[in-house]
């Protein structure tokens, strides 16, 4: 009889879809997530149902249901704007320094818009919201 059991659970288990991998240096990228970059400044913000990027002289993209796809060692966010315009953003498990503070984030990112590419850092917003980077 145990074995019967042990045998449903486990038939059971297998039938289960395994859970998406989306952690990457410890930052749970299912998770409200922030990318920054100076020179010229600019944010992203970025959960699983939205993603809005701004910056210093430039209008908003606001993207609802950005794709998040896990490539490599790293992850890629890419988004389209109701008009079309798309972004996408990469992050790497590198340490990543924003070049004005001594804080140190666990990512790096990329920003690739409108022909434009820009790097910057990256870090759950629990954790910036909680304390500095170290």
């Amino acid at each position: 009889m145990r074995i019967l059991l042990a045998a449903l659970v486990l038939g059971v288990a297998a039938c289960q879809p395994a859970p998406a991998l989306t952690t990457l240096a410890g930052v749970d990228l299912a998770r409200p997530t922030r990318a920054l970059g100076t020179e010229p400044f600019w944010g992203i913000e970025v959960s699983l149902d939205e993603l809005v990027f701004t910056g210093v002289d430039r209008a908003d993209f606001r993207a609802t249901g950005p794709v998040l796809r896990m490539a490599g060692a790293g992850a890629v966010f890419t988004a389209k704007d109701a008009s079309g315009a798309e972004l996408t953003l990469k992050l790497k498990p590198d340490k990543c320094s924003d070049g004005m503070s001594d804080w140190v984030y666990p990512l790096s990112a990329e920003v690739r818009f409108g022909g434009e590419t820009l790097t910057g850092c990256a870090a759950s917003q629990t954790m910036l919201d909680t304390r500095p980077p170290q």
